[in-house]
This record gives structure tokens, C-alpha cells and sequence, in this order.
């Protein structure tokens, strides 16, 4: 069953080495990030399970070991998802950013391992797959990657959308609340125009808290580079 889980955003520049200069702009952020994961570890979950965005098409696994990269993004800097043999795909972006908190914590608390969400998974799926989780040992956890909408100003990724300031709020209020019944509420459509990255994984969280009594706390809510970026402890 599900004993805790913890919510963060899953850009980059969390990794100091990619944001440069910028670094300094999400201090805070980071430090929401390690608090979070905190409240994990005093779980004594006996599983960890990340789960993240993995882009458009692809739903499943990544065990433990294996291997993220920010290469992409300029930076020589790899990463892997706990300690075993390297796996046969590289991470997607937000698995390897968790990855990086993980290893910034020095988690040691429990076997982790990953799994990618697909972007554009419908909700009764990303439920399902979260009750799933929830039954697979006596104690999960889970660490959820996700930003809200990118259009938040006229600069973010997405340019301004007027809809996007409720739609973070709302998700935001859900995430602070532990309220399963709201996250399972965003609507997929409105999610995927403002580019929302973390409405699947966070219905795989509140499929995998159905009925688990875990309570809320909303430990972070910004929107810098105008993107939504939430950080939360259900425990």
C-alpha cells in the first residue's frame, strides 16, 4: 500500500550545472525537493517508486540502474536511478532529474526504481496504473515529477494563456490537500494545451492513494520562467 509520496517539478535547471547563472533562481525550489524527499525516507517505505513524464508514446518501467544524461542540455553530467546493472534505455528527462535529487539526498532508504508515464495517457489509465503500484509491496512510496501549465506569462514555453493560472491553482490546492478526487478531475485536453506535463503522473498518484487516509502539504507553488512548479508531501 501507498505510505507516502512525494511531489516535485521535473525541470533541467533544478541541476545547478544546467541552469549556470540561473541556479541561484530555484534555491528554493531545490530545498522544497530535499525536504520532500525527507518525509519519504521517514516513511520506511520498502520501494520507491519515481514516476514521471516519458513524452508522447511511451508508458512502462526503468529499473534500478538505470542511466539518465543531461547531455542534451549542454551539460556533461550523467545519472542513474539507484545502484544495479545499467538498463537498456536512457531516462527520460524527468526521471533523471529525480534521479539527481535522489543522489543529492543520498537516498538510501529504500530500492528504487522508475517508471515513465506517457504524456497524453488517458485518466482511467494513469488511475489504474496508480492502483496498481499501490499493491505491488507492504509500504510504496512515490516520487511524482511534474511542472503545471507553461504559459503562465508571455515568456514562458508556451506564451500566456488566460486559463492557466486557474488550472495551477486548482492543481495546486489538489497536490496541497492530498485531494485524489481533484487530481483525478484535470481535464487531459486543457492539460495538454497549457503543456502541463505533470497531469498524468499526478493521476497515477491519486489512482495509487485511493483510500490510503494520507494527508497533504503544499510545500512549494511558483511559477518562475512561467511555468507552474509545485512541490508536495502526502504522508
Amino acid at each position: 500500500m501507498l505510505v507516502a509520496a512525494a511531489v516535485c517539478p521535473a525541470p533541467p535547471l533544478l541541476v545547478p550545472e544546467v541552469a549556470a547563472g540561473a541556479a541561484a533562481e530555484l534555491a528554493d525550489a531545490r530545498t522544497a525537493c530535499s525536504d520532500a524527499l525527507a518525509v519519504l525516507a521517514a516513511a520506511r517505505p520498502d520501494r520507491l517508486v519515481v514516476v514521471g513524464a516519458a513524452g508522447a508514446d511511451h508508458t512502462g518501467p526503468y529499473p534500478q540502474g538505470s542511466r539518465g544524461s543531461f547531455r542534451g542540455f549542454g551539460v556533461a553530467a550523467d545519472v542513474r536511478l539507484g545502484e544495479g546493472e545499467e538498463g537498456p534505455r536512457l531516462l527520460p528527462t524527468s526521471l533523471a532529474v529525480a534521479a539527481w535529487l535522489l543522489a543529492r539526498a543520498r537516498w538510501g532508504a529504500a530500492p528504487v526504481e522508475g517508471l515513465g508515464v506517457a504524456e497524453p495517457l488517458e485518466t482511467d489509465a494513469c488511475l489504474r496504473t496508480g492502483r496498481e503500484l499501490a499493491v505491488t509491496d507492504d509500504r510504496v512510496a512515490l516520487l511524482v515529477m511534474g511542472d503545471g501549465s507553461a504559459c503562465r506569462t508571455v515568456k514562458a514555453p508556451g506564451y500566456l494563456d488566460e486559463r492557466a493560472t486557474a488550472f495551477d491553482a486548482e492543481a495546486a490546492r489538489a497536490l496541497g490537500a492530498a485531494d485524489t478526487a481533484a487530481l483525478a478531475a484535470l481535464d487531459p485536453g486543457l492539460a495538454r494545451e497549457l503543456k502541463a506535463a505533470g497531469r498524468a503522473p499526478w493521476q497515477v498518484l491519486a489512482g495509487a492513494a485511493e483510500g490510503a487516509g494520507l494527508d497533504g502539504r503544499l510545500l512549494y507553488d511558483d511559477a518562475p520562467y512561467g511555468v507552474g512548479y509545485f512541490v508536495a508531501t502526502w504522508s
